[in-house]
Parts: C-alpha cells; sequence; structure tokens
C-alpha cells in the first residue's frame, strides 16, 4: 500500500459539509487491492490487540464493535487504513470520530476520509495508518508508542489549550465563525470589522500596559498596598549580598520568586533557613534579575476570577501530591496518581501527569526522602512548591464560597490594574471569612490566566467562565459575522462576483473581493493571481476594513481545501458544464455539479441559494439544500420559474427585454436590458444570465430596485473593470475582443454574441488548456471550426503535462471534421499570434482573442490601437 494523494480540508468540501476539517487521501492499495482482511490469518486478533479501543468503533453495523465484525467478515484495508489513523489521534487525545472509505476510479485505488482536530496530526496519522496496517496484514512487530508520543507532540505544539477551547467553543456555540491566525492560540473571533481576536485568555481589548503592570510584581504589589489590599510584606532585591538583609528585616518563613515571570516558574516557598533561601534566589534569576522575598502567608492557595469587572469563578488549588499507605513508594504512589483517567499529557485531559523533575526531587532531598522512600498511611507529600494545574495540581470550585468583602476586593483588583480578565491569586485559611480578617494576602495578579481549574475542576462544579468573555466581546446587539455571497459555477462566475461587488460597493459597503485575477479590498488589487480557494477567502474575512464579503469560489480551490468559510449568506451557482473533467477524481458533469453543491449547501438557513433554472444540473441542487431558494431563468415562461413563484418563491428573469424580479405574483422591472453595458446592447446573452444572478443577490440582500438599477448600468465592461471578460475595442476598420473562455461552454457563448453581430468575418485565436481531456481539445476545435471563418491557433505558455502534438492533434482534428474548408494557422506563441492577426485585419471584421496572459494581450491590443488611431488622424 503506498499514499499517492494526501489534501486537508479546512472547510465544507466535496466530501462532506457537515465536517469541514478532513484529511482526503488516495490510496494505491497495491498487492491488497484483491484481497479482503478475512483472507488475512489471525488479521482481527492482531488488531484487536493493538487497538482495543476500537470496540467502540461503530462503523456501517451503527452497533459498538460494528468495526470489528466487519473486519472478520471482510472488509477492504483501505476502511482499516481509516480507522486505525482516527484511533490514533483519538488514543493521543484529539477525539476524531468521522470516516468514510470509497472506491476510486482506477482499478485498486481507494479514497480515505476521515477527521482530524489539529491538520499535522491528521497528515501524520495517514502515513502512520499505513505503516501499521501492512505490519498487521503481515505480522510483524510495530512499536506504536512512537507514533503516538509524536502525535502527542503535535497536540501539544499546535492544539488549542483549554482556555481557547472554551472560549472558541462559546462562541460557536452562538454562531460566531473563527480563524487561527497562526499555530498557537491567537484566534480571530467574527469576520472583517466585526472581529475580535484572543490570545489564550488575552483579547483585543487587554491593555498592554495592564499586561506589563501585573508582570511586573512590585508594581502590582505597590498598587494594590496603596488601595487598602491585604499584601504579603516583602522587598525586591537585585543582588546576593541584598539577600541577607532582606531575610533579616522579614524573618521566616519566606517565598522567592522572579519580579518578571508567571504560572509559578522559579518560585520557592516555605524557606526556612538562609541556604534555602540563597538556592530559591538562583533559581528564581533564571527567569527575572530582580528576585521578591516576601513572608510566606499561612493558609491555601485559591484563585479568584474577574472578567469585565466582575468576579465569575474561585477555586482552591492544591499542589500535586501523593497519600502514604504505608506499602507503596513515592514512585509507586505517583504512577498510581497518573493512572487516574483524568490525568494526561500536558492540557489534553482535565489533569496533568505528575512529572518527578528537578523541583520535586529538591522538595524530596529537603525531606530527606527519595522516589524510593515508603510514606506512613495517610501522610500527605507535596511534589510540587505551587499549586499550578500544569504541574499536577488538582482544583476544587469554591465559588458559591466566596465572602462578598473577597468578591468586591477581587473586582477593585481587576480594575486598579486595568485587565479585562484577571487572575488573582490569593493565600488564606478560608475564602468564607474576609481576607482581611483571616490574615490572608493577595500574592499575585495575573494577566492571561488559565480557565482549566474552573471548567474542568478536580472537584466541585464546572463553571462557564468562557461566557462572560464572549459577552464582553460580543454583546447581544453587537454582530459578529459580515454578509457574505459565494459565487461559483463553471462560467460566469468572475463577472457575477465582479457585478456583485460593484453593486455592493455602490450601496456604501467596505466590500473584499476574490476572482481569479487576484483578491480586492475595498477595489484596491493586493494580491494577483487566481484566488478563488480558501486562502483568499479567509484573506478577506480577516481584512479588519472589510464588511462585505463577495467571493469567486472555484473547482480547484474547493478540492484543493474545501471552502474559506463554513456559512454564507447567499451562494450562487451559475451553470455546470463540461470544464476540467478528468481532474482531481472528478470525470463526470454529476460529480462537478456535487462539487459545486458545496456552495449552497453552505448557505446558512435563512440565507438563499440562487440558482440557474435552466441548468438540469443546478437546478436539481434546489432538493439537497437546507436554506430559501431563488431561481433565475432567460425564459419567463420556464414550468420551473411558474412553479415556483406560484408557491410564493423568488425569481429573476429576462422577459419583454427587461431584468425583471418575480415575487409571489408581482413582477417587479428592473432595467432594460439593451441600457445595461454589460449586455452590448443585448447581444451578450450569456451576461444577462450573470445579471440576472446579480439582480437576485442585490434584492435579497434589501438592496434598493433603483440602487440596483443604478449599479447595473454603472458597471461599464472594460479591461480595467472585467479584465479577460468581454473586453471589446473598436478600430477604424474592425473589432478586436479580449476574452479569457477557455472552455467550451465559454466559447460557445462568445460564438452566440458574435452570430448576432454584422461582421463581415469572424477571426479567431484560440487554444486548449492542456490539463483537459483528449476530447475537450477536439470539442473546441470542432466549436471554433462552426464560429469563425478563420483561425489562429495558438499554444499556452504553460502545457500543463502535455505535449504540443497531444494538445494540437485533436483541436486541429475537431475543426478539419466541421469545417474542413477554413483557413488555419498555426502560431504557438501568443504574442505573435496576436500581431498576426491585427496586422492582417479585413475591414468590417470581428478578431476574438482567446487569451492566457489577460494583461499582455490587453496591453498589445491597447498599443496596436494607438498606432491605428494615430494613422486615421493624420490621414
Amino acid at each position: 500500500m503506498k499514499i499517492l494523494d494526501l489534501r486537508i480540508m479546512r472547510g465544507p468540501n466535496y466530501w462532506s459539509v457537515k465536517h469541514p476539517k478532513l484529511i482526503v487521501v488516495k490510496l494505491a492499495l497495491e498487492e491488497l487491492s484483491q484481497k479482503t482482511t478475512s483472507e488475512i490469518p489471525s488479521f482481527l486478533s492482531r488488531l484487536k490487540k493493538m487497538f482495543p479501543g476500537m470496540q467502540g468503533h461503530r462503523a456501517a453495523e451503527g452497533v459498538e464493535g460494528g468495526f470489528f465484525k466487519s473486519v472478520e467478515e471482510g472488509t477492504t484495508f483501505g476502511h482499516v487504513v481509516q480507522h486505525v489513523a482516527l484511533e490514533l489521534q483519538t488514543m493521543a487525545g484529539m477525539e476524531s470520530g468521522y470516516g468514510r472509505c470509497y472506491p476510486a476510479p482506477e482499478e485498486g485505488h481507494m479514497t480515505v476520509v476521515y477527521s482530524y482536530q489539529e491538520e499535522r496530526a491528521g497528515e501524520y496519522a495517514a502515513y502512520a495508518a499505513v505503516r501499521i496496517t501492512q505490519a498487521l496484514v503481515t505480522g510483524g512487530k510495530y512499536d506504536l508508542d512512537d507514533d503516538i508520543l509524536r502525535l502527542h507532540d503535535i497536540r501539544e505544539d499546535e492544539y488549542f489549550g483549554p482556555s481557547t477551547y472554551s472560549i472558541v467553543s462559546e462562541a460557536v456555540s452562538r454562531g460566531i465563525p473563527y480563524i487561527r491566525l497562526n499555530r498557537h492560540s491567537l484566534i480571530q473571533l467574527g469576520y472583517g470589522v466585526n472581529q475580535q481576536r484572543i490570545q489564550a485568555t488575552m483579547t483585543s481589548g487587554t491593555a498592554c500596559f495592564s499586561v506589563e503592570i501585573a508582570g511586573d510584581k512590585k508594581a502590582t504589589k505597590d498598587i494594590l498596598e496603596e488601595a487598602g489590599i491585604p499584601v504579603p510584606k516583602g522587598r525586591t532585591i537585585y543582588a546576593p549580598e541584598e539577600l541577607k538583609k532582606a531575610v533579616d528585616w522579614l524573618g521566616y518563613p519566606l517565598v522567592l520568586k522572579p519580579l518578571d515571570s508567571n504560572h509559578g516558574k522559579g518560585a520557592s516557598i516555605n524557606i526556612t533557613n538562609l541556604k534555602d533561601a540563597q538556592k530559591g534566589f538562583a533559581e528564581a534569576r533564571k527567569f527575572s534579575q530582580g528576585v521578591m522575598v516576601e513572608q510566606y502567608i499561612q493558609g491555601f492557595d485559591f484563585r479568584l476570577l474577574v472578567i469585565n469587572g466582575k468576579f465569575v469563578a474561585a477555586a482552591k488549588r492544591t499542589p500535586a501530591m501523593v497519600t502514604g499507605d504505608g506499602v507503596s513508594t513515592i514512585k509507586q504512589l505517583i504512577d498510581r496518581e497518573n493512572r487516574d483517567p483524568r490525568r494526561g499529557i500536558g492540557h489534553e485531559k482535565a489533569l496533568t501527569r505528575i512529572n518527578i523533575d528537578k523541583h520535586t526531587q529538591n522538595i524530596l532531598k529537603q525531606l530527606n526522602l527519595t522516589t524510593k522512600s515508603v510514606l506512613a498511611a495517610g501522610e500527605e507529600l507535596f511534589l510540587k512548591s505551587t499549586a499550578n494545574i500544569s504541574t499536577g495540581g488538582t482544583a476544587t470550585d469554591v465559588t458559591d464560597l466566596v465572602d462578598p468583602y473577597n468578591v468586591l476586593m477581587a473586582e477593585r483588583i481587576a480594575g486598579l490594574i486595568g485587565l479585562d480578565i484577571c487572575g488573582i491569586d490569593v493565600m488564606t485559611t478560608d475564602i468564607a471569612i474576609p481576607l482581611n480578617e483571616a490574615r490572608g494576602a493577595v500574592l499575585e495578579v495575573n494577566a492571561a490566566p488559565g480557565f482549566r481549574m474552573h471548567i474542568s475542576p478536580t472537584y466541585g462544579l464546572p463553571r462557564n467562565v468562557a461566557e462572560p468573555v464572549v459577552d464582553m466581546l460580543f454583546p447581544r446587539s453587537k454582530p459578529a459575522r459580515i454578509p457574505i455571497i459565494a459565487i461559483t459555477g463553471t462560467n460566469g462566475k468572475t463577472t457575477t462576483t465582479r457585478l456583485i461587488a460593484h453593486m455592493v460597493k455602490h450601496k456604501g459597503f467596505q466590500v473584499g473581493y476574490t476572482t481569479t485575477e487576484g483578491i480586492y479590498i475595498q477595489d484596491k488589487l493586493l494580491e494577483k493571481g487566481d484566488t478563488t480557494g480558501s486562502y483568499s477567502a479567509q484573506f478577506v474575512l480577516k481584512d479588519p476594513t472589510v464588511n462585505f464579503a463577495v467571493l469567486e469560489c472555484a473547482r480547484g480551490g474547493l478540492l484543493r481545501s474545501g471552502l474559506g468559510f463554513e456559512q454564507c449568506d447567499i451562494g450562487i451557482v451559475t451553470n455546470v458544464s463540461s470544464d476540467h473533467l478528468g481532474l482531481g477524481d472528478i470525470h463526470t458533469l454529476e460529480e462537478l455539479a456535487r462539487l459545486k453543491a458545496v456552495v449552497p449547501k453552505s448557505v446558512s438557513k435563512d440565507g438563499y441559494a440562487v440558482l440557474n433554472a435552466d441548468d438540469d444540473l443546478v437546478y436539481a441542487m434546489a432538493e439537497e439544500v437546507s436554506c430559501k431558494v431563488a431561481f433565475f431563468s432567460m425564459d419567463e415562461n420556464n414550468p420551473r420559474i411558474l412553479k415556483h413563484i406560484a408557491k410564493g418563491g423568488l425569481a429573476a428573469v429576462f422577459e419583454n427585454g427587461y431584468i425583471s424580479i418575480f415575487k409571489n405574483s408581482y413582477k417587479i422591472r428592473i432595467d432594460r436590458v439593451a441600457d445595461v453595458p454589460l449586455t452590448f446592447g443585448g447581444k451578450a446573452r450569456f451576461n444577462i444570465e450573470n445579471i440576472l444572478a446579480a439582480a437576485l443577490a442585490g434584492y435579497i440582500s434589501h438592496f434598493d430596485i433603483h440602487d440596483i438599477k443604478t449599479s447595473l448600468r454603472t458597471f461599464i465592461p472594460s479591461p480595467s473593470k472585467t479584465p479577460g471578460r468581454m473586453n471589446l475595442f473598436r478600430f477604424p476598420t474592425f473589432e478586436v475582443l479580449v476574452d479569457y473562455a477557455h472552455n467550451v461552454g465559454g466559447l460557445k457563448a462568445i460564438g452566440e454574441y458574435m452570430n448576432a453581430l454584422d461582421v463581415t468575418k469572424k477571426v479567431g485565436i484560440v487554444a486548449a488548456v492542456g490539463d483537459r481531456r483528449q476530447e475537450d481539445f477536439y470539442e473546441m476545435g470542432r466549436i471554433s471550426g462552426e464560429i469563425f471563418d478563420e483561425i489562429i491557433v495558438r499554444l499556452d505558455a504553460d502545457l500543463r503535462g502535455r505535449t504540443a502534438d497531444e494538445i494540437l492533434g485533436p483541436l486541429l482534428k475537431g475543426i478539419e471534421d466541421i469545417a474542413p474548408e477554413k483557413q488555419v494557422h498555426q502560431i504557438p506563441q501568443e504574442m505573435r499570434a496576436i500581431a498576426f492577426a491585427l496586422e492582417r485585419a479585413a475591414p468590417g471584421s470581428l478578431i476574438a482573442i482567446f487569451t492566457e496572459d489577460v494583461h499582455e494581450s490587453v496591453k498589445m491590443v491597447e498599443s496596436f490601437k494607438v498606432i491605428q488611431d494615430r494613422k486615421e488622424f493624420v490621414e
């Protein structure tokens, strides 16, 4: 077995709209293609031994143990790879439960699809699953620990921490989208101008100076002391010789901790002699030049959490510890504690495993103990000097016990330091007694406090502390999203996208849009190229100046990684016709339609799918969507339209020369087609379809009819406004049309337009794109032979893996079969082909240039026109 192709889906995709995060693997089964699992002796027993957790895999059986049953009866090895990849992720703390397996078009190949939480882990799991499956087939030894450890490492490196995860989950539950901005915890919540950002528990509203103050323990202590907050007596020192004076002044016991640090790093507590104080000073200096020496306050460690000025939760924190039984060694007690199913590596579970690190070794040494020592029954041993959950500590929720004095104190502290999310560490014997009466003290104030102890306490009630964070960032009246209109189809996508973007801009929105030419923010081209995939969509949605997005979604991007968003407000499908078939395992028009249907399927429940009622495959998509549907048609008597509006539906039609909206029994005329520049006097019928779709999008977006009409009339096709889309140049005696049409559908549409013109001769400069099928090359030639009186055949600069003969052979054959008498020239270089046509242009002729390089082609035509205009002027 081997992996031929691996793709990472990051949004709604061809394989699933409901499960946006998928790994898609194309697998060559090779020698196992004709075998099933039941034919391999002991395969099932080896699988069960290696993965006992797979008992929970239901598979198609729908019951626990269903997958094992299918293995016993005989299933494909691609199916095994799918389940192994899922189980590996689960064993590493990343629950992943969705998967499917499909036969690929090629014999002996399979497509394996499964979900992931972290994409690097999902990718690693694919290759590991293939190795493991092969080992299971051969009966060879396989050490699973290395793979699980590697997946654990990836998870710890890249997966959300518990605090981030809780906030993101709360946001998603409210329909607020998120985008991960880096591999770590920097997250964007919401889109465009409505976005907010978080990094762990710091937010867009967290003041930088407040974080600085909280990080400076002396400054924090001074502010709190002046405000009447109980704090430990202490001083900051910077040199070893200052330590003795501080100790003599304060007395024992003491706490030494770095001036600039957090999470208990470098802290030493309950110091009772000068030697230990010197060690504590050296440890603290690893993290900060300044070291705070303070009185050690007796009591328990409590964390109070304040969000947006309000106290929300409190937890009692206990350092990692074990309790003796009179028999077990300390090492055995720790191992037993780590077997608690709630403990895991890093942040993967509610509790973290206890590590016997240097810090623990030092504690044991001070107590004259080793890991082999046996504690008396009931004797408690604290293994860390701080109570952090990340070092194995536990937490008990005490939110309901906090005295009102302490609640007010916590809220005052958050305001004094200026933190929107504030963690306050308190040492006291009883949090239910006012701190000043219990002789307790505030030890630290923390920016970006961890939420883990509150959302998953070891004991007591979990608290949804993420809720007030999201309330603060997105008050109930504040939107998180921006309107999104997504456009897909075979032809007309870019023109429709640009027209809608123009319409949206006319309404005063700051629009961002993507096209096959580039990404535009407020009509400024910021990134050039074919930008119709998920990266480009997110480029727009991440822009803080954009309040409306219009996104072209092409086939390639959908197959590569899915959509760049999970929901849109309007999803438009212009048409589905033959193009790119045979690429990316899309071989039929039905499969292509299924791919394009991802866009309307991703429309929100209250949004609209705008579908072409004249296209059977597009019309059928209406049965698969869960949103509202609006149709457009070039025929007002289309039975599909009549049936739809009879039921109270919405439609746009071309009727009696008008662009009209049908709503219920009412007809709303927007404008005469002949007066809309994009239709070239009504002759470019294919653009009428694009206008119908755009008009519907405007109407659904509650744009005024007059504004829609104005937008249609002011959208003037030109090389700058619609590059490569019906760019018409009028010379003194002939005309030139530059268009990007690169498939049979586009060529036919231009042909219909040219047939409506009164020209003496039609000349076409045509080519076939190398990554199409042989039959597509032939059809391009055949249609060219039907349309043009003279044909110039060129080649693209990038033949996309083909030879010139492979492309030209069928294309020329298509021309010859339909029009053997037509004059055909072969000029491979595009610019030379254009120059040849322009220099020989006959009076009254129209030259149609189907270009690969729009910019250079337009530049050449414009340069030639300048020369011709000068000649005309001189004459």
